[in-house]
């Protein structure tokens, strides 16, 4: 039996493997909430809930799987903590902030679609159609949520540990990327949008530690593209139930078949993005993201001079002092007979005139 000493693995080395191990699971749960998802619609025969189910089941399988994995390496953490989800007082705030972002950079997207190519809409009005609108919105705020969760939270933190925070933006920006490259019709342009909306989202999650911004800016985006105007996502049209479009023109300015996750428009709207969102999270990054000022050294807190604690303990056994005597103060008017005379007559005469010296 060997005697050469076991080297403990490094912290770098253990978020590194808690990373690994997180991103195996993040695909077995993909795949395990397609299945169970598929399974349940067919046992319903709801296919409409297909999509909807995917993102409940994925979401409560990457939570609890994350969760679970912190606790065994650290035995601590929290649901919300870990999965960078708090809840603290400006939570609303941060997420509607990111949803008017994502809805800002899509709707710039789609006039300019309109301004240099053609947007061909149709529209339904039907009940059924706004029925499955609402299940549309709900999927989306799921799903754009679970990715969040899966490329910018647990994962993303462990990558930041281990390998510094540019690298993580990078090597997740890639891995989110690289599975945007199995979507239909996708292609070098498309793959290189999603990398750089990695980028946004990451910085989202870099300026305030939590999910929120980033998500209310990807469901912003998604659910204005997909639902409100019609457009497909990464080459799916199922969210298209109320509007459903056409696009024409040049597919690199558009994105054609794909949407405009696939168009140099995009990279324009997530460009000027990354500047708007640097600004509006200013108050965020302050009071999240900078460590504490404590106050180093120690407490000097000298003891008083030997003359003085002798001077006071002298004072506090005296006599006390004894009370002071009246002091008269003398009238500042002039006492000389002349004076006093002429007022004694006038005051007894009543004479309204005043006296004369």
């Amino acid at each position: 039996m060997s005697n050469t000493p076991v080297k403990l693995a490094t912290p770098r080395m253990l978020h590194l493997a808690l990373f690994a191990t997180g991103l195996l699971w993040l695909f077995a749960a993909h795949t395990a909430a397609a299945h169970a998802a598929r399974g349940f619609s067919t046992l319903l025969s709801l296919p409409l809930l297909d999509h909807l189910l995917r993102a409940v089941f994925e979401l409560l399988l990457l939570l609890a799987g994350f969760t679970a994995l912190e606790w065994i390496a650290t035995r601590q953490g929290s649901l919300s903590q870990t999965n960078a989800l708090p809840w603290r007082a400006t939570t609303g705030r941060e997420f509607r902030l990111g949803f008017a972002l994502g809805w800002a950079m899509l709707v710039a997207v789609a006039l300019l679609i309109v301004v240099f190519g053609q947007l061909h809409s149709l529209f339904w009005f039907a009940g059924r159609a706004w029925m499955i609108a609402a299940i549309e919105i709900l999927t989306l705020a799921l799903s754009t949520l679970v990715a969040e969760i899966a490329f910018r939270g647990f994962l993303f933190r462990e990558l930041i540990n281990a390998v510094g925070e540019v690298a993580a933006m990078v090597l997740m920006a890639m891995i989110y990327a690289l599975v945007s490259s199995f979507s239909p019709n996708s292609g070098s342009l498309s793959v290189t949008v999603v990398f750089i909306f990695g980028f946004l989202y990451s910085i989202a999650y870099l300026r305030t530690h939590a999910l929120w911004t980033g998500w209310g800016i990807h469901f912003g985006w998604t659910v204005m593209m997909g639902v409100f105007f019609g457009l497909p996502i990464m080459s799916s049209g199922v969210y298209s139930s109320v509007v459903s479009s056409d696009l024409s023109g040049p597919a690199w300015l558009n994105g054609g078949v794909f949407g405009p996750d696939g168009s140099t428009l995009a990279i324009a709207a997530a460009l000027g993005g990354m500047a708007v969102l640097y600004q509006m999270t200013r108050e965020f990054s302050w009071q999240y993201t900078h460590t504490p000022i404590v106050a180093g050294g120690y407490a000097v807190d000298p003891p008083p001079p030997a003359e003085h604690l002798a001077l006071e303990r002298s004072a506090s056994f005296s006599s006390p002092a004894a009370p002071a005597s009246l002091i008269q103060i003398q009238a500042a008017t002039s006492q000389t007979s002349s004076t006093v005379a002429a007022i004694d007559k006038h005051l007894r005469t009543g004479n309204s005139e005043p006296p004369v010296e």
